[in-house]
């Protein structure tokens, strides 16, 4: 039996979110839209899907709802578009084409709901010659630039997880336009198309570097630039225990601080001096070795010097900042995130877990008032 769900807390409270379950930054969207209040409802496959984990673990399925539709049965198409038709949103991450083929693709959404937003979420986009083919996070942002951004200049590219690809220019995106067609929506009772592309959004992250670029700030290369790693009072160094701090001392009086703090004081090279900057990150790199993480930590502690400990996934919830404001949280024994940004009104939480597959039909169906959910078989 499916356990109850509080109410939708947030800003979005209210609003109804249709979910054609995918993976990657589809539920993702879909889960900061819960986190927002919202009340979403994935639209599970008959055999679930590809995410190869426990759908327990799943965190980017908390706070929503799910059902289970054949949509390559005679009557599945009809039982979406049920929901589609009390629906405000409507997210789905199929390649172009296949939403339409299936019987749900916008036009026949429009007919059914006029007001509803219909958000794509795809690596290639909806149209171009690369629209119909199959890609991955990594290939999206190495075509936009963003990835030959990212590394050493004498290393091949780094690859940030999904994390700029799926999730920033992917995710974010599709929320952003999501909810910026919404607002019209209820506006003028019009309901529209998002097309969410990651190269797109990809591309569009690195608006800042563009403009530097056009200004002859920014050299079109990897590691030689302020903020790529070229710098050397804004990267990582290694410390005596093998781990590493974060350093970002750009302004001229934090880096004072940092260079005092280190030890360096004069002896430092005069850090607009770009010809020396290969000495200075040498000198910066000595004095790191000379202690472990926890020890630059507490010397750095309560400075204005803009340096951090890089930690792991697991130790960052005991972060002493991001334990007091709550940054994680626990919940039904998984340590996540927890649901960012705040509001001071309408304060989200973590409501219920992952969904888990088809649990909650019955209690969709009446919320919802879509008796057709709960038809056996194609009936």
């Amino acid at each position: 039996m499916a356990v109850a769900r509080s109410p939708g807390q947030g800003p979005l409270a209210g609003v109804r979110v249709v979910e054609l379950a995918g993976i990657g930054p589809g539920p993702f969207a879909a889960m900061l839209l819960a986190d927002l209040g919202a009340d979403v409802v994935r639209v599970e496959r008959p055999n679930g899907s590809d995410l190869a984990i426990n759908a327990r673990f799943d965190v980017t399925n908390r706070n929503k709802r799910s059902v289970t539709v054949d949509l390559k049965a005679e009557h599945g198409p009809e039982r979406v578009l049920d929901l589609v038709e009390r629906a405000d949103v409507l997210i789905e991450g199929y390649r172009p084409g296949v939403a339409e083929r299936l019987g749900i693709g916008p036009e026949t959404c429009h007919a059914r709901n006029p007001k509803l937003v219909y958000g794509r979420m795809t690596g290639w986009g909806q149209e171009g010659p690369l629209a119909p083919r199959a890609g991955h996070d990594i290939a999206y942002i190495a075509v936009t630039g963003t990835l030959g951004l990212i590394g050493a200049p004498d290393a091949p590219p780094a690859i940030p997880a999904n994390l700029v690809g799926d999730y920033a220019g992917g995710s974010l995106y599709l929320v952003v336009g999501v909810l910026a067609a919404l607002h019209h929506a209820r506006a003028t009772g019009t309901g529209q198309v998002v097309d969410a592309a990651i190269v797109d959004g990809a591309a569009h992250l690195a608006s800042m570097m563009h403009g530097m670029l056009a200004a002859g700030g920014w050299q079109d290369r990897r590691g030689v630039n302020l903020l790529d790693g070229g710098c050397p009072f804004y990267g990582t160094y290694e410390t005596a225990d093998g781990r590493y701090m974060a350093v970002g001392a750009l302004e001229q009086q934090f880096y004072e601080e940092f260079v005092d703090l280190l030890g360096l004081g004069d002896q430092a090279p005069a850090r607009k001096d770009v010809a020396r900057w290969g000495e200075l990150r040498e000198a910066v790199a000595a004095r790191f070795k000379m202690r472990t993480r926890e020890e630059w930590t507490a010397v750095f502690e309560g400075s204005d010097a803009c340096v951090a400990p890089v930690l792991s996934l697991r130790e960052a919830p005991a972060h002493p900042h991001l334990a007091a404001r709550g940054t994680f949280t626990d919940h039904g024994g998984i340590t996540q995130p927890a649901p960012a940004p705040r509001f001071s009104l309408t304060h989200t939480a973590v409501r219920g877990g992952p969904a888990q597959p088809g649990a909650d039909t019955e209690e969709v169906a009446r919320d919802w008032d879509v008796p057709r959910l709960l038809a056996d078989g194609d009936g």
